[in-house]
């Protein structure tokens, strides 16, 4: 318990020294992410604050984890390596999606096939329990890859990844500590005390933005956590064993990866890249009713925790009715969302003129001066 506390206070602080001189450079080196007719917040903000998380989560690592005792951690590091500079590079020169998702593939496959973090087993879903090899490799790449970009894409609005990443890190943290596992509650416990150190530069109004550089990595984090999790407690010999790990895990990542599967699957659908943005997010959904990104922040986690809880409940009834009850409760959710969203815009539309063609963003951006409306994902 003293090297998991120790670890996430060195975290903490190395993360809150390191974000104020972050600020300074980029706003000396003028690296800031500059509104244009793409992006809608109003005004310049420094978006290299993922290099005070990687530089409190990689030092709190390499100080507190038993390398000896965890020789994969050291593959999670080199993986971690290979996100921040991807990262970094499309923080400060931008680069095509293909080639961020090459990169992504070459991080996954280290952590997977070095690291050994591995889905071998269904754990009842669907009636499966133990998969061939080629499924498991597939399945495993495809995890880490939605779960990587499910951060990506939902660091949408001010404190709404940091905020959904502490939730994350520290339920895993809980259960980890509990089984036993200390590495993978160190890792859980230091993710969580760096956003805990960032965020406090990040609530709304944001003083920074995480980047690529920090969601990327966080939700590299957030995979080896949850594919760990799956295969670790749904295991017979786990200390602490989940029936339903597939169903908890999903949960756990609620919010994140349910918008993320939705929104890639609407753009396919309508025959785009998956990697295309558009303003359909969920966070979108709730900033075009009129709330504060406090506001939609508080919510979605809630929701996430909520999530949680009812995965618990339902946690008895295995694995394929979890996780079949956890989409029907979210689409469900964003079925309301989107309704309410349509008739917010009729009333808009009507207090603005009737025009067919107002700009939603706009009013929005009249009615919240100071608070960034997020950029197209």
């Amino acid at each position: 318990m003293d090297k998991i506390l120790l670890g996430s206070a060195l975290a903490f602080f190395i993360t809150y020294m390191a974000i104020p001189i972050i600020i300074t450079v980029a706003e000396w080196k003028k690296l800031f992410d500059v509104p244009d007719s793409r992006k809608l917040h109003l005004t310049p903000v420094p978006s290299l604050g993922g290099l005070g998380i990687f530089a409190g989560v990689m030092m709190s690592l390499l100080l507190s984890v038993p390398f000896r005792e965890s020789p994969e951690f050291q593959y999670f590091t080199a993986a971690a390596l290979v996100i921040f500079f991807l990262g970094m590079k499309d923080d400060i020169l931008v680069i095509s999606p293909m080639k961020k998702l090459l990169g992504q593939f070459i991080a996954a496959f280290i952590v997977m096939q070095r690291g050994g973090v591995k889905i071998v087993s269904m754990h009842g879903f669907l009636g499966l329990q133990e998969i061939p090899e080629a499924m498991s490799v597939t399945l495993t790449l495809f995890t880490i890859i939605v779960v990587v970009n499910s951060f990506n894409l939902i660091d949408g609005i001010d404190g709404l990844a940091a905020t959904l990443g502490i939730i994350t890190t520290t339920v895993f943290g809980i259960y980890f500590f509990n089984s036993g596992e200390l590495s993978y509650a160190l890792l859980s416990f230091i993710t969580t005390g760096s956003l805990l150190g960032f965020l406090i530069f990040n609530h709304s109004p944001a003083r920074i933005f995480m980047g690529d550089t920090g969601s990327l990595l966080l939700g590299m984090v957030n995979a080896i956590l949850v594919v760990h999790f799956i295969a670790g407690a749904g295991s017979v010999t786990a200390p602490v064993q989940l029936v339903a790990s597939p169903a908890m895990g999903f949960a756990i990542l609620m919010v994140p990866l349910f918008d993320t599967l939705r929104v890639f699957s609407i753009r396919i659908l309508n025959r785009r890249s998956p990697f295309s943005p558009d303003k359909n997010h969920i966070h979108h959904l709730l900033l075009d009713l009129g709330l504060k990104h406090s506001s939609v922040t508080y919510i979605l986690a809630s929701a996430n925790l909520l999530m949680i809880g009812l995965a618990y409940a339902l946690s008895g009834f295995g694995s394929t009715v979890g996780i079949v009850g956890l989409i029907a409760a979210a689409s469900l959710l964003t079925a309301f969302l989107l309704y309410r969203r349509r008739v917010h815009k009729e009333q808009m539309e009507r207090m603005y003129g009737g025009s067919p063609t107002i700009d939603m963003a706009k009013i929005m951006s009249f009615r919240k001066k100071r608070v960034r409306i997020p950029e197209d994902n």
